[in-house]
C-alpha cells in the first residue's frame, strides 16, 4: 500500500482557509481520492477538549507558554491517533492548521521565539512535517472584518486579540516560510472565493499527482 499525503492549510484569522479546504476535500473525493479532512487543535476527543480550554474566551489569564504547550499536546495526540494512521492507510490528509500556526502565533506574535516553540513541537511531532502547506494570505484588517461579518464562524479567544497581535501573526508566517520555502504554496486569499478555490485545487492536484507517481 502506498503511503498517503499530508497537506496542511495555514493563514491569519479570517483568511477563509477552512471553507476552501472543505470544498477542496469534496472535489478530491468526487474524483475518487480517499480523503481525511481534520483540524487543529482538535480532530479527536482529547484534542477537542484541549481546544476548548485554549480558545475559551473566559481564559484571558492564560500564559503564553501554557498556550504553546497546550497546542503541542493537542497536536501530539491528534497526530498519533488520527493523522499518522490515515497516512499509513494511504489517505490524503487535509489538516486545517499544524505546527506553523504555533510558530507564527505563539512563537512570533506572543514573543516566545520561533525556534523555542519549534523545539517544544519537535518533542510532539518527532520531525513529522507536511508534504505541502498552503498559506492563505490576507491583511489582518480584512480578515477581522470577515470574521465580524460572518454569523456562523466560531469567534474564539485569539480572534479577540488586538490588531497588532494579528499583524505579528502574519509577519510570523512570512518568517516561518523563509525557513522552509519549498514546502509552502502562497495563495492570495483576498480574491473571490471561486478564484481562491480554483488556484488551490490546481496546485493541490499537481502535488498529489507528483506524490503518487
Amino acid at each position: 500500500m502506498k503511503q498517503g499525503i499530508f497537506i496542511t492549510a495555514e493563514g491569519p484569522d479570517g483568511a477563509g482557509k477552512t471553507t476552501v479546504l472543505q470544498k477542496t476535500c469534496e472535489l478530491l473525493e468526487s474524483q475518487g481520492h480517499d480523503v481525511l479532512l481534520t483540524r487543529e487543535p482538535g480532530g479527536i476527543s482529547i484534542s477537542e477538549q484541549i481546544r476548548h480550554v485554549i480558545l475559551n474566551k473566559q481564559n484571558t489569564e492564560m500564559d503564553g507558554r501554557t498556550e504553546a504547550l497546550l497546542y503541542a499536546a493537542a497536536r501530539r495526540q491528534h497526530l498519533v491517533e488520527r493523522v499518522k494512521p490515515a497516512i499509513e492507510q494511504g489517505k490524503i490528509v487535509l489538516c486545517d492548521r499544524f505546527i506553523d500556526s504555533s510558530l507564527a502565533y505563539q512563537g512570533h506574535a506572543r514573543g516566545l521565539g520561533i525556534d523555542e516553540v519549534y523545539r517544544i513541537n519537535q518533542f510532539a511531532i518527532e520531525g513529522f512535517l507536511p508534504d505541502a502547506t498552503f498559506y492563505f494570505d490576507i491583511e489582518p484588517e480584512e480578515g477581522l472584518k470577515r470574521i465580524q461579518k460572518s454569523g456562523d464562524r466560531e469567534v474564539n479567544r485569539l480572534d479577540l486579540e488586538k490588531l497588532e497581535f494579528h499583524k505579528k501573526v502574519r509577519e510570523g508566517y512570512f518568517l516561518v516560510m523563509k525557513k522552509d520555502p519549498l514546502r509552502f504554496h502562497i495563495i492570495d486569499a483576498r480574491k473571490q472565493l471561486e478564484s481562491v478555490l480554483e488556484e488551490t485545487k490546481n496546485k493541490m492536484l499537481e502535488i498529489i499527482s507528483r506524490k503518487l507517481q
